[in-house]
């Protein structure tokens, strides 16, 4: 049986020994430092973007425990630690992969021109949506909401009309009017404008989820598990209304308060953080 040697040099000694004797091949050192990094900047920010705190500790500790095992043990191969980091996030990967897809088409989209719009039309916006989404509760009419920052995939919004219209709760109800020709699909709300309507949604495909949830559900928890953003449900069944975000459902048997808190979070968080206001 073998045993581990510690290494009788200083770890300025290693450090010194390995650089001599990759000297003959800096460029590729450096260009394989430079991928490393990369990776591990792209995997922290995914990971403090959807709260993963604790992977962040995790990765950090198995890094620097490779640090040190490189520096105190004799002949310790870098391969060895090459496959620690592969392992690491092949581990993330299986545990975020929605997260990164949705991180990665975030950072793939081009943001446009920042909107002219004051504090007193944002709130206003707000109040209008609040009254549209109340009242088709009220009569059972469904609808389904969605609050994006320019992040959907083209083939949504190519799915449905794009109309470009002012938020008011008029047209948010007439959108969603039984008979209306768009009212199947979902709205897609950008900034201050009603952007498209009639779009279709990817649609969750959990057999975990409740029977109970129809085909607005599904598309919610779909579009919000591709894309960083925010949908609102009225169910036509029960009139109940439900908030979506990151592929689950946040917020069932939502009320007033509860729609303009998301509201209020798209408008002064998602936007503003994206440049938009």
């Amino acid at each position: 049986m073998g045993h581990i040697l510690l290494s009788d040099k200083s770890i300025g000694e290693r450090f010194h020994d390995f650089f001599n004797s990759s000297a003959g091949n800096w460029v590729g050192y450096i260009l394989q430092f430079l991928l490393i990094a990369a990776v591990f900047y792209y995997v922290f920010k995914i990971l403090k973007v959807n709260k993963g705190g604790k992977f962040i500790a995790v990765v950090t500790v198995a890094v620097i425990v490779s640090g040190l095992a490189f520096a105190l043990i004799e002949d310790f191969p870098p391969a060895l630690l090459l496959i620690v980091i592969l392992m690491i996030a092949l581990l993330i990967f299986t545990m975020f992969h929605t997260e990164i897809k949705r991180t990665l088409l975030d950072s793939n989209i081009k943001k446009s021109k920042k909107q002219d719009i004051t504090v007193t039309g944002v709130e206003l916006i707000i109040e209008e949506t609040v009254r549209a989404v109340q009242n088709m509760s009220k009569k059972d009419v469904g609808a389904l909401i969605v609050l994006s920052n320019e992040n959907l995939p083209e083939g949504i919004i190519e799915s449905g009309t794009v109309v470009n219209a002012d938020i008011t709760s008029q047209m948010i109800e007439a959108v969603f009017y039984p008979k209306a020709p768009l009212h199947d699909g979902a709205m897609v709300i950008e900034g201050t404008k009603i952007y498209a309507a009639g779009c279709f949604l990817p649609l969750a495909q959990s057999e975990k989820l409740p029977k109970e949830m129809g085909s607005r559900h599904r598309a919610a928890l779909g579009v919000t598990s591709v894309a960083s953003v925010t949908a609102i449900v009225v169910s036509e069944e029960t009139g109940i209304i439900s908030i979506a975000k990151n592929g689950v459902i946040r917020k069932k048997y939502a009320d007033a308060a509860d729609i303009k808190n998301a509201l209020s979070e798209y408008y002064w968080s998602d936007l503003t953080a994206e440049g938009k206001l």
